[in-house]
């Protein structure tokens, strides 16, 4: 999990106002000796109109949303509170592939996330459904999804972590879930059943969901707690 990680991430972006502060103290006067000097223009804030890991937290799909049986997993939940994480370019080089079995598996595009999250999931002992919400700065969210259509086709084949069995993804857009969306499908002929992924902007936004449950490799789950976070979103 990407969580402890974040948290150094938050106690540095804490202090760093703080470090700016002690280094502004003091004033000087005006060199035209008229006692005025212009104000600087106030740099526009790059996370404005973002929202906090506090407010994606509570547009996270609720246990309602999810299959019955289906218990929520303590420690796979995390956000980024109330402050914006420093934001991080995209790693290059050949993805990862086995990060499509996990939770945040959005890293397998390349970015740890975006400067706000929040993330949980539920499960029993044969299936599970994660969700997340990742928010970024600019057009960053769009680039994300870009790169994770071009995992989609360099993944196309690769093995899995646990069986050590070969895995099959195909992809494809997703017309009707928020401004743009991509599903993946993960089958196995050693698995008992398959693993859907759906990744869906909104905005800024982007949402990930990974769902094993239901007969039908996950898809219907995965699409209603998609639906549902980002009905949240937009109100």
């Amino acid at each position: 999990m990407r969580l402890p990680s974040r948290a150094v991430m938050l106690i540095a972006a804490a202090a760093l106002p703080l470090a700016l502060t002690a280094c502004s103290t003091g004033s000087t006067g005006s060199d035209s000796g008229t006692g005025t000097s212009a104000e600087p223009a106030k740099a526009k804030d790059p996370n404005s109109g973002l929202a906090t890991g506090t407010q994606l937290k509570q547009a996270l799909a609720p246990a309602s949303a999810f299959p019955a049986g289906l218990t929520l997993e303590s420690d796979g939940s995390a956000d980024s509170g109330g402050q914006f994480l420093s934001p991080a370019g995209r790693k290059a080089g050949k993805p990862d592939c086995t990060r499509l079995e996990s939770t945040s598996w959005i890293q397998v595009s390349g970015y740890k996330g975006g400067v706000s999250f929040a993330q949980n999931g539920y499960a029993n002992k044969t299936e599970e459904v994660d969700q997340e919400i990742d928010a970024f700065q600019g057009t960053t969210a769009t680039e994300v999804m870009k790169a994770l259509r071009t995992v989609a086709a360099e993944c196309a084949t690769f093995t899995d972590t646990d069986a050590h069995a070969k895995v099959k993804l195909t992809g494809g857009a997703t017309a009707g879930l928020g401004d743009e969306a991509y599903t993946m499908t993960l089958t196995s002929g050693y698995w008992e059943n398959g693993t859907t992924l759906i990744a869906a902007r909104s905005g800024g936004s982007v949402v990930t969901v990974l769902s094993t449950a239901g007969g039908d490799n996950g898809a219907a789950s995965a699409k209603k707690v998609t639906t549902t976070i980002l009905s949240a979103l937009k109100k």
